[in-house]
């Protein structure tokens, strides 16, 4: 029995052999044919040309089936060479960002002339006939998107390069999220600038030359609504009330007894405003930019009206103080077209306004604009985008998360979500979904365009 198995095994051993050298001797026969093959047509080299042919083929075939290291391969190459860099670094922690941003000459300019007033332009006179005419050749536009309801422009920005700070830019970036919602569900148009127009009207200034610019670009639009980048809309249902200003070009929140009587360099804000598309807003933009220019100018300016307003600190002339400074000693020129508003808040101080966010939830509902639920809360002083401000940082930041949560909330709640408290980041269910989702009364949510709250124009 054991001598047939052994038998068998080595008779299947030997026909293995066979075969295998059969298979041997087929592919040898190939091998010779395909040599000759190329040695006819002159493709055969010597075996350091065909090692080479190998090699080749062996990488190629390794790149093909490796493309992502290849990728990072090139990619690596191209950054040090566009850096100018040695290292491969991978870590946007270790790169100097500095090196990204560097321009082709200093932001720093000369001083001018002080004799010389300053000028954002061409003088323009006749802005209200060119304008006009505009709108009447261009039929398709109208500066009324509906009737009673101006077409707005929102204006915006922050600085061409990245904060001073790492976390600056999240904080910009969620305060124009901010404005886009607010924006998107009251038909106003927005404008994001991250150009310096002018280097002499560097900082609190840099507004004037774009908004000027801005009104003479855009003769469709009937307002242009300035709003500084650490503000942030709170109140989402609220419609300003534009009838309130059918005589008026530019409303500002303040109070007319701080400016024209007491001469308060707080009695107004231009953190947020809005200016009608006219000549007369051209002509005040004229009278207001003189102080602006960087160097002197501004130094020479900030001396008076630190010596003309009331309790004004000595620094140089900001845009606010020389508001004030100019309606109060032009008040016969300019006040009978400047609203002060205070029934509502179009600029709000943040220190008396975040605290209260929970109480206000509870006892009022979106729509007022005031202090039962402010239209907008404006950082003033916190600087999210410098390396210092005027408080303490993680107060400043900890409450810009709050009011940005606040707002926001109004902006989840009509897809069913909320923040779970206005700290956190994250967000729930509300517990009043429905089957029926275009039922909104029986959402019951805090919807804009549904449940406006109707405030007078008194």
């Amino acid at each position: 029995m054991l001598e047939r198995w052994f038998g068998q095994r080595r008779s299947r051993r030997i026909h293995r052999i066979i075969r295998n050298s059969k298979l041997t001797l087929l592919c040898l026969v190939l091998t010779i044919v395909v040599l000759r093959g190329n040695l006819g047509a002159g493709k055969f080299g010597t075996p350091e040309q065909d090692l080479k042919e190998i090699r080749d083929t062996f990488t190629l075939y390794r790149k093909r089936s490796e493309p992502r290291r290849v990728l990072e391969q090139v990619t690596t190459v191209v950054e040090t060479t566009s850096l100018g860099n040695s290292n491969n670094i991978n870590s946007y922690g270790d790169l100097d960002i500095t090196k990204l941003f560097v321009d082709d000459e200093s932001d720093e300019i000369d001083d001018v002339n002080v004799n010389v007033p300053y000028s954002l332009g061409p003088k323009i006179s006749d802005w209200d006939e060119k304008r006009e005419e505009w709108l009447r050749n261009n039929p398709g536009f109208s500066n009324f998107v509906q009737p009673g309801k101006p077409r707005v422009l929102l204006v915006t920005g922050s600085a061409p390069k990245p904060c001073e700070n790492p976390v600056g830019d999240h904080y910009l970036l969620k305060a124009i999220k901010n404005k886009i919602d607010y924006c998107r569900l009251h038909g106003i148009e927005v404008f994001y600038n991250m150009a310096l127009l002018d280097a002499e009207m560097a900082g609190f200034w840099a507004k004037l030359p774009l908004i000027r610019k801005l009104l003479l670009s855009h003769p469709e639009v009937e307002f242009l609504w300035w709003m500084d980048s650490d503000a942030m809309f709170t109140d989402m249902a609220f419609e300003i009330p534009w009838k309130r200003y059918e005589d008026r070009n530019l409303i500002m929140h303040g109070w007319n007894e701080m400016v024209y009587d007491e001469k308060n360099w707080i009695g107004l804000n231009t953190g947020s405003f809005l200016l009608r598309n006219c000549q007369w807003s051209l002509d005040i933009l004229d009278a207001w930019a003189p102080m602006g220019p960087k160097g002197k100018v501004r130094d020479e300016a900030g001396k008076v009206l630190t010596r003309e307003l009331k309790d004004r600190p000595v620094f140089e002339a900001d845009d606010q103080s020389a508001m004030v400074y100019l309606l109060a000693s032009e008040k016969e020129k300019w006040a009978e077209k400047v609203y002060l508003e205070n029934h509502y808040y179009l600029h709000g101080y943040w220190g008396i306004l975040v605290d209260r966010y929970e109480e206000m939830i509870e006892k009022h509902k979106p729509g007022y604009g005031d202090h039962r639920w402010p239209l907008v809360t404006h950082f003033v002083g916190c600087k999210p985008c410098a390396k210092f401000g005027d408080y303490p940082v993680e107060r400043c930041l900890k409450q810009m998360d709050r009011a940005f949560n606040f707002a926001d909330n109004q902006i989840l709640q009509m897809y069913g979500f909320e923040h779970k408290t206005l700290a956190s980041r994250k967000v729930k269910r509300r517990k009043n979904e429905t089957s029926n989702p275009l039922e909104k009364d029986e959402l019951g949510l805090l919807h804009p365009a549904f449940k406006v709250v109707k405030v007078s124009s008194a």
